[in-house]
């Protein structure tokens, strides 16, 4: 009898309804269904639930990518190569590197290219599908412009105040006034246009009188929905179609390794680009242009009340709860203090932390002085790094003994789990049989693989660099000496954002300040470039730093705002 070939599986689904239609369970399916039929063994699934074949970053396939090259199974089994990837340059990329790592590719709906002539027509027909994609796509855009300009609505969701009426046979979805929702968005557009009322007061009213929005974890109005409301157009009866347009973000705000969509951005287009779409007004004109000019006096309000004042610490300084502190200057700035902002996510609700604000002013005069002082004595840098150096030595030898009983555990697990597939494989048992027996070992072994990730994390976190000489911490004291009396805000802020990486203020007034001093020439630690503070050498010599600095409580009392 022949032995059995060893494979694997890779399948993907390129949206939540595929997902919700189990797509992925039909694929899988099949691939059992195949195995059984050529006598395959399948030794690993590989997996991505809801990622577009427009890109090639992802989970799954970086998976099956990896473990090709560590000859864990003979081939892969795939159910069409549009499944690797939608661009047919994508597909001959994954498929010669799995190809050069000695595992052979099998499709279903295709057989895969085995010479030359096999390969141009698989590329012909590549490319023919990747066109009519496209033509595809160029399809739906140009039809729903269509029934943009014939007056028909199209949305997932109406506004605030509407029921959208779906499609019905010849008749396209619509909007209509929804009778309770309409009542309550007249009250809000009056609140601001008549009475004059601050967005934050509407909040708090619509809270008193039991008014909860459409969707809502919390179950309360947001500032920034309100703000949307009020300036949206559709509620004078001008919906608008093609407002702004999806665009890969420039700065994104996290930058993660797998992203399922990567134009997470918007763009507006010119207002003259929009499409105007008729719909029932619930307001009218003349009080939709008093509330635009109540929101603009309230912002212009609002810039003159809120006086920037100068915060040494701000964007550092985290309160004992977890969130951030931010500067608040009551009575136009005669008090300035670093509150935690537990109270503003927690609007209109009761903050949850009870944490008390931290004078910011003698903060930021303690924390200077001792980070000065630091800088500008060679013994103290001294004494950081032999503090570091005990630390790292007595977690280094824990750690690493830690990681070889893991690994251990580990590798019997996994060959446990191999012979509970070989036994399935031999049919000792059935397939339900055989998931009750492996879903608790990889479990365990998901556990433990992400224990050895932390303990390992730790260990490159606190894996010492290459240590300053002591003529260089000695000359960069000096430097230090001669620089750091004589900077205004602006360089003494620049410095604080080099240096310090986290201060975290407790409620009896004192703070912990963690941080590290990159060991070289001073002037280029104080120098003003925004734009590129990050960018340092990477192999300059570094002193991590921790130290704790005392601030006296003070009691303070700060307005309610109305």
């Amino acid at each position: 009898m022949e032995p059995r070939k060893l494979i694997a599986t890779y399948a993907r689904v390129s949206t939540a309804r595929q997902e919700e239609e189990q797509t992925i369970q039909a694929q899988i399916l099949l691939f059992k269904e195949e195995a059984e039929k050529k006598n395959y063994h399948i030794v690993k699934e590989y997996t991505d639930d809801g990622w577009t074949g427009d890109t090639i970053v992802r989970p799954g396939l970086d998976q099956l990518r990896t473990d090709a090259r560590c000859g864990i199974f003979e081939a892969v089994l795939i159910y069409d190569p549009d499944r690797l990837a939608r661009r047919y340059s994508y597909q001959e990329l994954i498929l010669d590197e799995i190809k050069e790592a000695g595992v052979e590719v099998i499709f279903i709906t295709v057989s895969a290219p085995k010479n030359s002539e096999d390969k141009i027509l698989y590329g012909v027909r590549g490319l023919f599908a990747e066109y009519e994609r496209a033509k595809i796509t160029e399809r739906f855009r140009i039809g729903k412009l269509r029934k943009i300009k014939e007056g028909h609505i199209l949305t997932t969701e109406a506004l605030y105040g509407y029921t959208y009426i779906k499609k019905q046979e010849k008749v396209h979805g619509y909007y209509e006034i929804h009778p309770e929702e309409s009542k309550v968005v007249q009250m809000i557009f009056s609140w601001v246009g008549d009475e004059g009322l601050t967005l934050r007061k509407i909040v708090r009213r619509l809270q008193d009188m039991a008014i909860r929005p459409r969707k809502s974890k919390r179950g309360v109005w947001s500032t920034s929905t309100l703000s949307t409301m009020l300036r949206h157009r559709g509620y004078i009866g001008e919906a608008h179609y093609g407002k702004s347009y999806a665009v890969v973000p420039e700065k994104p705000l996290k930058v993660e390794k797998y992203k399922k969509m990567k134009k997470s951005s918007r763009k507006v287009h010119a207002e003259s680009e929009w499409y105007i779409i008729p719909i029932p007004p619930i307001i009218d004109n003349t009080l939709f242009d008093r509330v635009q000019e109540r929101l603009r006096l309230n912002f212009q309000c609002l810039c003159k009340r809120n006086k920037k004042n100068d915060y040494l610490l701000a964007n550092k300084i985290w309160c004992t709860c977890g969130r951030k502190r931010s500067g608040e200057g009551p009575q136009q700035g005669k008090y300035l203090y670093y509150r935690c902002n537990d109270r503003v996510h927690s609007f209109p609700l009761p903050p949850t932390c009870t944490e008390k604000g931290i004078d910011a002013r003698i903060a930021d005069e303690r924390v200077w002085d001792k980070v000065k002082t630091l800088m500008s004595s060679p013994d103290l840098m001294k004494e950081q790094i032999n503090r570091l150096q005990s630390t790292v030595k007595n977690k280094s030898s824990f750690s690493q003994t830690d990681i070889e009983a893991l690994e251990k555990e580990s590798a019997k697990l996994k060959l446990q789990e191999e012979r509970y597939n070989a036994a399935y494989g031999a049919g000792l048992f059935t397939l339900e049989k055989l998931k009750e027996y492996l879903i608790p070992i990889r479990e365990r072994v998901s556990a433990i693989d992400a224990q050895i990730a932390k303990i390992r994390a730790g260990q490159q976190e606190n894996k010492l660099s290459v240590l300053p000489s002591e003529e260089a911490i000695i000359s960069f004291a000096e430097q230090s000496k001669a620089t750091l009396n004589n900077l205004d805000f602006t360089a003494k802020r620049e410095v604080i954002i080099n240096v310090i990486e986290k201060i975290i203020g407790s409620q009896d007034g004192g703070i912990e300040v963690y941080g590290h001093i990159p060991i070289g020439s001073i002037e280029s630690n104080v120098e003003f470039i925004p734009n590129y503070r990050h960018g340092q050498d990477t192999i300059r010599h570094q002193i991590q730093f921790h130290f704790k600095v005392k601030i006296p409580p003070k009691n303070y009392i700060i307005k309610k705002a109305a």
